[in-house]
């Protein structure tokens, strides 16, 4: 049975998407020598996933009587009793903690947040210069580590986009989360996006991808890719637009993102990345009604937990919670939980890389574009997009690798402190590491 993002589990629509996808371009073999594309810097990539945030609302106030005027056998609690507000205070605590971390993902910054208020204009019930200053902290302490999302336009009631009104039916079809977008063409969800999008760069915000607030296009996937694609250019300009519907909690399900190139395969640099999360939301919920659970994520003794089987794989493990559960009720219980993970992590692995998911969207979509050639001295590689710390491997020791006739890439002794424009040469082939340039390179060895 499918369920939205509300209840953490959630299954791709795996007959939905028809445009093109590629086979990966990671493993070839010329003249018996094969080449690998594998994790930059040869580390698995970690991130997390923050939806239901914004500047200043707590979406959960605000958001549960517009879902309880739908379902009102679902949503039952009193809502009164949740903050109204998620503090700067607390915004601020929790990015600085972030960035002295490394901690990196997407941050939700819901553009007309439960329909309280613009946040390039004005919310009611805070200032005007309490929003410029929420705004203004974002840039300082969320975008140099989070990669900035909208959640569609109010993540409750479905907009009006001529009017910028919400339509007056408290119905599914109405509701941003449920069956509006499901039967929309592409062009109408890209439109729709766009004024999302707009209302962010309005507010200064950058942006590379979209969120989905629950379940927002579940069956009407295709649209979704090739609609998301078309906004994230057509406002940003950006060159590998990524978006975030879908996460796995299952054992054996892959997270591998998906690179779908919506005008098929003949132009490679029309492409647009599906990234997926891999956990549920066990920090707290976005409801505040059950605390989270670390070991969920990774267990004390640090031998089970969902990071660990993903990681084990060596698959981009991307944790998903909800902003109000990080502010459980105004206690930081979602916040202590990511606190413990990390220390968990960090003593397990030696080879992790927290990345955002716009950092994540390029390296898979460059993993699955760049064309790779082998002979007997040299590897010529024919990029679509630049990419920091590409990194491939060899299953040949090489001694010597020279990178486009005139970088000498430096020699190290262990494969966990690769760093760009090094190699390690080891008993079972040779690792590399070096910013890949669109276009063409060149490795002579």
């Amino acid at each position: 049975m499918r369920q939205d993002r509300r209840t953490f589990v959630k299954k791709a629509g795996k007959a939905g998407v028809a445009v093109a996808l590629t086979p990966s371009l990671s493993l070839l073999n010329r003249n018996s020598v094969n080449v690998e594309v594998v994790n930059p810097l040869n580390r698995v990539p970690v991130s997390m996933i923050i939806d239901d945030s914004t500047c200043l609302v707590n979406m959960a106030h605000y958001g549960i009587p517009q879902f309880a005027a739908v379902f009102p056998d679902r949503y039952k609690q009193d809502w009164r009793k949740l903050p109204r507000e998620i503090p700067d205070s607390f915004v601020r605590e929790f990015g600085e903690w972030c960035i002295e971390n490394g901690v990196k993902g997407k941050y939700s910054v819901v553009p007309y947040p439960a329909c309280t208020g613009w946040v390039d204009r004005y919310i009611p019930g805070w200032t005007e210069k309490e929003l410029k200053d929420s705004l203004n902290l974002i840039h300082e302490v969320i975008l140099p580590n989070w990669d900035i999302h909208p959640e569609m336009i109010s993540h409750t009631r479905v907009i009006d986009i001529k009017t910028g009104r919400p339509y007056p039916y408290a119905s599914p079809d109405y509701m941003e989360n449920w069956e509006w977008s499901q039967k929309k063409s592409a062009d109408e969800l890209a439109s729709y996006q766009a004024y999302a999008l707009q209302i962010l760069k309005n507010a200064g915000l950058p942006c590379e991808g979209i969120t989905t607030p629950g379940g927002y296009g579940g069956r009407n996937q295709e649209n979704l890719a090739i609609g998301s694609f078309q906004a994230v250019r057509d406002v940003y300009g950006s060159e590998i637009p990524h978006y975030f519907r879908d996460l796995f909690i299952e054992k054996d399900q892959s997270v591998v993102p998906k690179v779908i190139f919506p005008n098929g395969r003949n132009n490679l640099s029309d492409c647009v990345v599906s990234i997926y999360g891999c956990t549920g939301d066990w920090f707290g919920g976005w409801d505040g009604l059950v605390p989270g659970d670390v070991n969920m994520f990774i267990t004390e003794d640090l031998q089970s937990g969902r990071m660990t089987e993903v990681i084990d794989k060596g698959e981009p493990a991307v944790m998903v919670c909800h902003w109000p559960g990080i502010y459980f009720n105004g206690e930081k219980v979602g916040f202590n939980i990511l606190k413990e993970i990390t220390i968990r992590l960090n003593r397990k692995y030696n080879n992790l890389i927290w990345m955002k998911l716009s950092e994540i969207a390029r390296y898979q979509a460059v993993k699955e574009t760049t064309k790779i050639d082998i002979s007997k001295n040299s590897i010529k590689l024919k990029a679509t997009f630049d990419c920091k710390n590409f990194t491939i491997k060899t299953d040949s020791v090489i001694k010597k690798p020279v990178l486009n006739k005139n970088i000498f890439l430096n020699r190290i002794q262990s494969g966990d402190k690769l760093a760009d424009n090094s190699f390690c040469p080891g008993k079972d082939g040779t690792l590399l590491c070096f910013d890949l340039k669109k276009g063409d390179t060149v490795i002579d060895f």
